[in-house]
């Protein structure tokens, strides 16, 4: 079986709707890192700070085929596919070696892959 990290950075306000979505489709833990924006376009703030608000990073382990799976969700949640703007940005990684992982959630990535078959 052959995992991948997926990283979804979204706006604050969105980010029980992807986790939501990321969990319905299979995905096991997914840790949240809170962080700020900035972008080419920057807006001011009070103290002379640019910044573009809230931003919520998830960081999930996924078997490679679910991995594409919550990609493509993202990708429809976000509007990535900026004609319109971007609301996030959502890649992945490809990871070699993993250890720690619940004996649970490899039994239910198996389970998605039986299935999807």
């Amino acid at each position: 079986m052959k995992f991948t990290v997926v990283v979804g950075i979204v706006p604050e306000d969105m980010e029980q709707q992807c986790v939501d979505q990321a969990r319905d489709l299979g995905a096991g833990g997914i840790t949240i890192i809170q962080g700020r924006g900035i972008s080419n376009e920057t807006r001011k703030t009070f103290f002379g700070f640019a910044y573009d608000g809230n931003q919520s990073v998830l960081l999930m382990v996924l078997e490679r085929k679910l991995s594409l799976e919550v990609l493509k969700a993202f990708e429809k949640l976000l509007q990535v596919d900026g004609k319109d703007g971007s609301r996030g940005l959502v890649f992945s990684l490809p990871l070699e070696h993993l250890r720690g992982m619940d004996m649970a959630q490899i039994q239910k990535f198996e389970q998605h892959l039986k299935d999807s078959l």
